[in-house]
Parts: C-alpha cells; structure tokens; sequence
C-alpha cells in the first residue's frame, strides 16, 4: 500500500510566506519595540528630575546670582571681583593644586594601567584591583582628610615615627598637610584610582596583534612603544589627565575638612557666602562659580575629543 506524499513546495510559494512570515514579524515586533522603548524612556524620568532639581536649577540659580546686585538689579559690575587680586590667587592655587594632582595621578595610574595590562582580565588581583580602585576613586571629603589627619598631621602615625626614629619633623615648617600645597597628597590618593578606572579600558584596547606584527617587520620593543603603542594611547592618556584636573578643581570636602580659610575656589566660594570678603560688589559667590563653570566646560569639551579620538581604537 502506498502513500501519497505531500507535493513539495514551489520557489515562489516559499517566496511568498517568507514574505509573509517578515511582514508578520514586522507587525507584530514594531510596535511592542516601540512600547519598550517608550517604558524605558519612562524609566529615566526619576534621574531626570533628581538631575533637574539638585543638579541643574541649583547650578543655574548659583551662576545667575552673579549678574544681580543686592536689590535684585541685573547687573554686570559684579564681574569686576575677577579682577581682585584674591580671586586671581584662588584660581591660581586651584590651578596648580589640580594640575599637579592630576599630572602625579596620571602618571603613577598609567604605570598601574601598564602592570595590570599583564594580568588575566578575570584573575583575582586583577579583580581585586579593579575593585579597589572603583572604591577609592570615591574615597574622598571629610573621611580621607581625617585618614590623612590621623596618619601625617602634627600628631599623625608617621609624623611621630619619623620624629623618633629618624629624628625628622615633617612640620617643621609648619602644618604642612593644612596648607594648599599639601593637599597634593590626599588629592593624589583619589585621583591615582580614577586614573586607573579611565585609563584602563585604553590599555585594553592595544591588540597584541601589534606587538607580534611590529617584531615580525625587525622593530624593537622600544620602537613598538614609540611609534605604535604611546600615539594610540597619548588622546586617552590626555583625556583622563583632563579629567583628573577637573576631578580636582571641584572638589571641596577635603580641602574644607583640611583649610580652614580660602585659598582655592570652592573655600572662597563659601567665604563669600558667609561674609561678602569684597567691598563694593556683591554676590561674589555667583561670580566664582561661573568662572568654575567656565573654567569646567572648557576641560570636559576638550576631554569629549579626546575620548572619542580614543575611542577608535577601542571598538
């Protein structure tokens, strides 16, 4: 007894569902992506306002108070106190305190960056260091100025051993630790982890491809470094510098936990708070956190080329 097997299909009958099948899937998947789509959009709405209200207005509220005088008048005479001598020398410390933080930092990181590049990715002093370094970054304010208090202050851990041991008095020349210069040491403490953190997804980019490629054609491992390896990492390795030093011009609560008075922009900006220190101009503090805006947007805009110059090589 036979069967009658079922006719095969023809090409164009096959074209057809297909067809059939693609518009189907389209109509049903569209709209549901879409719906997702607007579901996630939604799920940002709590950032969003938490970013207006804390972030955004106070920011705005802060920069526009420098263009009024004390009865509500707009002004722009308020824009003289970038001209008082005190409010040159609180951008030059901030200056130079984030500078040298983030070049140390940026330096000390890369080394870091260089020696974890020969770790496995999933080995546990990789991970370790990782994680570390992802709670170190925010290791900063008033806990680390106290770390620092307990360690090198005038009655710090290692003040006292060196004094005893050595017979070298860290302070001899005063408070070092609560002066501007010293607060390159608790600054670098965070700004190496970030490093770290910015840097390393850089490193992680050089194909070892390279390397073989380059010694294959006679080039030395010097050569590599020169000529390959440093021009692919110099956008990312200036780009997390430029980070690094806006990391350190904002910042406050250590500097406050250490300095009593002003000295870089963020203390002179709660001075002016608490007591107009300028005679003749008011709302000084609107003033100094629009040259910190300024000063800001004008790093983070050269970081963004930077990082996506990088980002070629990290794809």
């Amino acid at each position: 007894m036979t069967t009658a097997s079922a006719p095969a299909p023809t090409v164009g009958a096959t074209l057809v569902t297909s067809e059939q099948a693609g518009a189907t899937a389209r109509r049903g998947v569209g709209p549901r992506v879409r719906r997702r789509g607007g579901v996630a959009w939604l799920g940002l709405t709590p950032f969003a306002a938490y970013v207006l209200l804390f972030l955004a207005v106070p920011a705005a509220i802060a920069v526009g108070s420098g263009f009024f005088d004390a009865s509500g008048t707009p002004t722009l005479a308020n824009l003289a106190a970038f001209a008082d001598p005190s409010v040159l020398r609180a951008f030059g410390a901030s200056a130079g305190l984030s500078a040298v933080s983030a070049v140390i930092g940026a330096v000390i990181g890369a080394v870091v960056c260089w020696a974890l590049s020969a770790l496995r990715p999933d080995g546990v002093v990789r991970s370790m260091i990782d994680s570390a370094a992802s709670v170190l970054a925010q290791f900063g304010g008033v806990m680390l100025a106290f770390a620092f208090i307990a360690t090198i202050g005038t009655q710090g851990l290692v003040t006292a051993w060196l004094a005893s041991v050595f017979h070298w008095d860290l302070n001899a020349g005063g408070a070092f630790l609560y002066t501007v210069p010293g607060l390159v040491i608790p600054y670098v403490y965070f700004q190496v982890p970030l490093m770290v953190l910015t840097f390393m997804p850089a490193f992680e980019g050089v194909k070892t491809q390279w390397g073989e490629a380059a010694a294959t054609l006679g080039a030395s491992r010097a050569t590599y470094w020169r000529r390959i390896a440093v021009p692919v990492l110099a956008p990312a390795f200036w780009g997390s510098l430029l980070l690094l030093f806006a990391n350190g011009f904002s910042s406050f609560a250590t500097a406050a936990a250490l300095i009593s008075q002003g000295g870089i922009v963020p203390l002179t900006i709660r001075a002016q708070l608490t007591s107009e220190t300028i005679i003749g101009l008011q709302n000084v503090a609107g003033v100094l956190a629009l040259g910190m805006v300024v000063v800001m947007a004008v790093v983070m805009g050269a970081y963004s080329l930077l990082q996506r110059r990088a980002a070629r090589w990290q794809r």
